[in-house]
């Protein structure tokens, strides 16, 4: 499991910049970045080396974040990869609320899900040929 940063950003010019300036500032490296909007508010989702301290930067800039654990599972980053995760996960009973992926160095890709119940089923998952990971391995 990793820990996720979850910021709840008003809809309109200039707040990406700003939650970005603040963790820049604050000397948080960001690993990923997803937005889900509507028309008043967006939500960013940002994977980073260091949550807490992007959450306090955060704080201080006046932004409204949480730090939320997700799933951090690497795949094969070829075509099937993600669908023999999803098949897995399946089998398993797991319902992914929300996810989101990107690839690294070295053939991996990584997948993103916040799932209920993922730590009980991590066992099953790694025996099925997966890695959960955590902070370390995202900075390896």
């Amino acid at each position: 499991m990793i820990e996720q940063l979850t910021v709840f950003l008003e809809n309109s010019e200039g707040h990406l910049l700003s939650l970005c300036h603040a963790l820049a500032d604050a000397g948080v490296d960001m690993s990923a970045l997803t937005i889900a909007e509507t028309s008043e508010y967006g939500l960013v989702r940002i994977i980073c080396d260091d949550p807490a301290a992007g959450k306090a930067a955060l704080d201080k800039a006046g932004l409204r974040s949480t730090i939320t654990k997700v799933a951090a599972i690497e795949v094969p980053n070829r075509p099937g990869g993600l669908v023999e995760l999803l098949e897995t996960l399946k089998r398993l009973n797991l319902n992914i609320e929300y996810g989101y992926c990107f690839s690294t160095t070295g053939g991996r890709a990584i997948d993103v899900f916040r799932i209920k119940g993922i730590e009980e089923a991590a066992p099953q998952i790694e025996a099925a040929g997966f890695k959960l990971l955590d902070a370390a391995d995202l900075r390896a």
